[in-house]
């Protein structure tokens, strides 16, 4: 707020003990004041922690460390993160080593821009129950667009200890015109009130008052609500007019006012608001007078409401709809993909009828009405759904494995991608690397205290889990069971120079550097006969590994193999295939690979760009991770 904001504040506001023009003095004891009685009061640790909020996004400790550490020594930072996007939430926690440091930092380095966005930094509190109760906190309205948190802090520090002050921003980062106050103690803040309510900031007059909680403010606003004297009238003829519309509701009440609404050419459009005298007046109207016909046009009569409390209204309509959409067909509506061009919506409902009633099948099309390969089928029942998932999934239909999964929200999808990602690159990180969103930030030099941090818990790998770094195999050393090779096995064609080179297939033991046994599983490795052939030993041009034909490998074939045997002959398979594309990583991106569903692995085996897009967002991964660490 400029200079004469001030002044306007201090020419109109009544006398008070501190004028305006002191207000930062008067800040600097308040704040050492406030430090010391919490060191002594409700909240034991929050003379050494400050809260600073208002961050952008992309601001980290380090960052926080850089500017906190010009006023005193720092103990830890930390930028509180979404769980699960890991995104910054927009405030941190900086801890220092003693109270003064703290105080210094409140008073040089609040409002201080941290990537071009004012940070507001305020005592922590551990106990959220001031906060909550709203004690001591007000509301400012009508604010100039020039104050921004600064000023207002400095206008309203004249009368108490200001625990925290902020101006409401949009998206743009403009002011939204009203803006809060917290005050340590009631009494502060009914002397603002008392003091400013009605007053010129900047040539504006402002509203202060007891700020009101959201649930308050709901009640009161339906007690409001159902007290209404305005009405709102719609789809009125062209040639209705204020009289006319006066003529229509004053049968039911004493009308104060009565309103079509008309455009700049003055013509009608073809609605209106008539006001009454008291509200049962205006409830008879609406209750008489909706759907009725007034020269030719079927009028809505409604209550009135403003834009956003309309908006309000029916983004909850919305949501409701939704969320009973969602739960009538929660656990029986199915996903089905990976299927031919030329089954339509009889085919695919004919295939899935024999295990259960079926209320609608649809394959879904693009713009040229062709087949996308994937469809819906809802059941009436969840065990009926569980039935076809258990008998469909991986069946052969057409020439295609069926994919077969309870349906879900894209948004549900898009989050269980974003995790899976993520678990994929912190398994495959450097074991001395730092966590991604490590829970706090320590300056050089400085060790945590012991027991800080509780030690990991083991995680077991399951499913499309990546695993714990040095818990379990990464990507790349997926524990694949060997399986004995019939003594009369049929030897496998001669292969390309590429594959039975030093640094092809065979020269690796039939595997590739990250695709191989795992040392902890040779314990459940099944014995081999001793007149069969190793998988794993070396073989000479004439007596050659027995690798499974890609052509012949097929969901029939799997399906007389145990789990084991299926990941292994998918994985002989696969490497050939993935060789072609990277001969050098094909060892450990055909291990990441066989994390997928076997039904997947199977339309990789048939469908090259889809194995190809595969076998290039693995090397991604793999190029971001590094040689080394791969490893």
């Amino acid at each position: 707020m400029s200079s004469d904001a001030a002044s306007t504040v201090a020419a109109t506001v009544p006398p008070v003990e501190a004028p305006v023009a002191q207000s930062t003095e008067q800040s600097s004891t308040a704040l050492a004041t406030a430090g010391d009685s919490s060191s002594n009061g409700n909240a034991p640790f929050s003379n050494l922690s400050l809260y600073v909020g208002e961050l952008d996004a992309s601001v980290t400790e380090a960052m926080l460390y850089e500017l906190f550490k010009m006023v005193g020594s720092v103990a830890s930072i930390r930028v509180c993160r979404d769980a699960i996007t890991r995104r910054s939430l927009g405030y941190a926690y900086v801890n220092f080593h003693n109270h003064n440091d703290c105080v210094t930092a409140l008073q040089t380095l609040n409002y201080t821009e941290i990537k071009g966005r004012p940070c507001r930094i305020m005592w922590s509190q551990r106990d959220p129950s001031q906060r909550k109760s709203g004690s001591g906190n007000i509301f400012i309205k009508n604010l100039d667009p020039s104050i921004d948190n600064k000023a207002l802090h400095d206008t309203f520090a004249a009368f108490g200890n200001v625990l925290s002050c902020k101006v409401a921003l949009g998206p743009q980062g403009n002011s939204l015109g009203y803006g809060f106050v917290h005050y340590e103690t009631r009494e502060a803040a009914d002397q603002a009130i008392a003091n400013v309510n009605g007053m010129l900031l900047n040539d504006i007059k402002v509203f202060v008052g007891h700020h009101v909680g959201r649930a308050e403010r709901v009640e009161r606003t339906k007690g409001q609500r159902a007290q209404f004297t305005n009405v709102y009238v719609k789809n009125l003829d062209t040639e209705v007019d204020d009289a006319a519309l006066n003529e229509l509701f004053s049968a039911y009440g004493v009308i104060t006012s009565a309103l079509v609404q008309r455009d700049d050419d003055s013509k009608s459009r073809g609605f209106g608001f008539v006001n009454f005298e008291d509200h049962e007046a205006a409830r008879k109207a609406v209750e008489e007078l909706h759907e009725t016909e007034f020269r030719g046009q079927k009028l809505f009569v409604s209550r009135a409401q403003k834009k956003i409390e309309r908006n309000e209204e029916l983004r909850t309509q919305y949501e409701q709809a939704k969320l009973e959409k969602l739960s009538k067909y929660q656990g029986v509506n199915l996903y089905i993909k990976n299927f031919d061009e030329d089954i339509d919506d009889d085919k695919l409902r004919q295939e899935f009828a024999p295990y259960g009633v079926i209320t609608s099948a649809k394959v879904m099309h693009n713009e040229k009405g062709e087949s996308r390969g994937f469809g819906f089928v809802c059941f009436t029942a969840p065990e009926e759904a569980n039935k076809a998932i258990t008998e469909m999934n991986g069946r052969i239909l057409g020439s295609k494995p069926l994919y077969v999964a309870l349906a879900q929200r894209r948004d549900q999808r898009r989050q269980q991608i974003e995790a899976t990602k993520r678990q994929w690159q912190t398994a495959t990180a450097p074991m001395n690397a730092p966590v991604y969103g490590a829970p706090m930030y320590y300056p050089p030099g400085y060790a945590p205290p012991r027991g800080a941090y509780p030690a990991p818990r083991p995680v077991r790998w399951q499913g499309a889990q990546p695993p714990v770094p040095g818990q379990f195999p990464m990507p790349g050393q997926y524990p694949v069971p060997q399986y004995p090779v019939p003594a009369n096995a049929r030897p496998a064609r001669p292969r390309n120079p590429r594959q039975t080179g030093g640094r092809g297939y065979a020269a690796r033991g039939g595997r590739g550097a990250g695709y191989r046994a795992n040392p902890r599983t040779a314990q459940q490795v099944p014995t081999q006969p001793q007149d069969a052939p190793l998988a794993d030993a070396p073989t000479s041009d004439s007596e050659q590994v027995a690798v499974p034909d890609v052509a012949k490998v097929t969901a029939a074939v799997l399906a007389a193999d145990s789990e084991d045997d299926k990941k292994q002959i998918l994985g002989e398979a696969l490497y050939p295939c993935i060789a072609a594309f990277d001969d050098e990583k094909a060892g450990k991106i055909t291990g990441m690979l066989l994390e997928m569903d076997n039904s997947e692995l199977l339309n990789l085996l048939e469908d090259t760009s889809a194995l190809e897009e595969k076998v290039n967002e693995a090397i991604k991964v793999l190029n971001e991770v590094g040689p080394e660490d791969a490893e």
